[in-house]
């Protein structure tokens, strides 16, 4: 097969490797496909933070408008997942992906020329249009790329995913420092031109390497798949985590400049504290997830208590008596970045897991629908984490706002926990009581023929007689 040619990925086919140690060609130019859209995509979402709430100050926003921008793009992505997510199949996915990433490479490079629009209304009627139609083109690349990821790994998701997070991880690492290097160097418009640019030459990378996938809808929905107490669980579990970054987004570079005095660019060195823990650990612990399913239970309820520990331990909480020192909230920060990786990485596997023992169909509709349910938990963490972190900040302190923070983590692991030993001891007591129905063996006399015996064998009774007399 030519590298140019596009395979077809039939409803119930999976990508064959020639050898079960090494990927097969479909395989690889998948993972180099989505792990390209997942950089390009994060990076272009994080370069913001360092110059835009000054330009838009600038142009006559407040602090709530500004903050509502950014909020609008995770409020957006979240309805855009679930969308994507039920309709993949009638879409397309590879279809689904590409326009996805021309839609936000297209979104990006208008954001660069806001500038130039008028103060005040205009401008920021703009930003959030710009913005809002940016997230939903996200929306459908990521869920697409997490849908077909599984549907090319179907025994890997777990380990892949954890590799993507590397992606992932590396374009928040360098959007920050990249956009502010580019912002200060050349000014607003080519940060955003130049980013732009790369996602649109992702198009046709991806046009030419990614696999079809056809299938046939589902007639399965969201709602059927949030009655699953499990999946319900898992999604509230995410939701905590993915509050958590959204968390810090806003209110740890106001704690660190004011507590210790740090200057912008240390600040910056600060987010490094679980965003490298998180992305060097998450295909580790992906490996591990895949290779030993009986283990993701305990990663996922180990990654919440680090969370929720961490989030304690950064202020520190009042309670505990001790005093805020910078070594100590590097130290959590790390614990946190190790939480996150450990409690997210087992997340989709599970769901997936669980709707197919529910009777979900083995196909790409179910995955598309997992995949935007993942994605949409995501976005409504990170809506909800800068605003429930800025307001409990200003209401009380960050100290407090910070163990809040840390008790929903705690909360959320907790209910896991609860449902996960449920279901094991309700596994142990059918396995117990059904073998407490079997007898191995038993012997029961025939009195009209002493030479005759009764075996229950397996729970099968069968009759045993002398040869001679039969």
């Amino acid at each position: 097969m030519e590298p140019t040619e596009n395979t077809a990925l039939k409803e119930h086919d999976g990508p064959k490797s020639s050898s079960p140690g090494r990927m097969s060609r479909t395989q690889l130019f998948t993972l180099i496909s989505i792990g390209s859209v997942n950089f390009g995509s994060m990076i272009c979402y994080s370069i913001l933070g360092p110059f835009f709430p000054n330009l838009a100050l600038q142009k006559g926003a407040s602090q709530t408008v500004i903050g509502l921008i950014f909020g609008c793009y995770a409020l957006c992505n979240f309805v855009g997942s679930l969308l994507m997510g039920k309709y993949i199949v009638q879409i397309g996915a590879k279809f689904m992906l590409v326009s996805g990433l021309f839609v936000s490479g297209g979104c990006t490079i208008m954001f660069g020329f806001l500038d130039r629009a008028p103060s005040g209304t205009v401008f920021i009627a703009l930003c959030f249009i710009v913005r809002s139609i940016d997230a939903i083109g996200f929306a459908a690349a990521a869920t697409s790329s997490v849908a077909l990821a599984s549907k090319v790994f179907p025994n890997n998701v777990a380990t892949v995913l954890g590799s993507l997070e590397m992606f992932t991880g590396l374009g928040l690492i360098l959007g920050p420092p990249l956009g502010g290097w580019l912002y200060q160097a050349y000014g607003y418009e080519l940060p955003f031109l130049v980013l732009g640019c790369i996602l649109l030459l992702m198009v046709p990378f991806n046009i030419i390497v990614m696999p079809s996938c056809t299938a046939e809808p589902s007639e399965n929905s969201f709602l059927q798949l949030l009655k699953v107490p499990k999946v319900l669980l898992i999604c509230f579990f995410m939701f905590s985590l993915s509050s958590g970054l959204g968390f810090l987004d806003t209110t740890l570079s106001l704690f660190a400049i004011e507590k210790f005095g740090l200057t912008p660019g240390y600040v910056g060195l600060l987010f490094l504290g679980f965003s490298l823990p998180y992305a060097l650990i998450a295909p580790a612990l992906g490996f591990f997830a895949d290779k030993y399913p009986a283990t993701r239970s305990w990663f996922m309820i180990l990654g919440g208590l680090l969370t929720g520990l961490g989030f304690c331990f950064l202020g520190p909480a009042p309670f505990l008596h001790i005093t805020s020192q910078l070594w100590l909230l590097i130290f959590m920060l790390c614990v946190i970045g190790f939480g996150l990786g450990a409690g997210f990485m087992p997340c989709l596997p599970e769901i997936i897991s669980a709707a197919y023992e529910q009777g979900f169909e083995d196909g790409l509709s179910t995955l598309g629908m997992v995949s935007g349910l993942f994605g949409a938990c995501w976005s409504v963490g990170i809506f909800y984490g800068p605003m429930m972190g800025g307001f409990l900040t200003q209401q009380l302190t960050f100290v407090w706002a910070a163990t809040i923070q840390g008790g929903l983590s705690g909360l959320a692991t907790t209910l896991l926990g609860i449902y996960y030993l449920y279901a094991s001891f309700k596994k142990h007591s059918v396995a117990q009581s059904g073998r407490a129905r079997l007898v191995p063996w038993c012997y029961t006399p025939d009195p009209t023929n002493p030479d005759a015996q009764t075996e229950l064998i397996m729970g099968t009774c069968q009759a045993t007689m002398d040869p001679a007399v039969m």
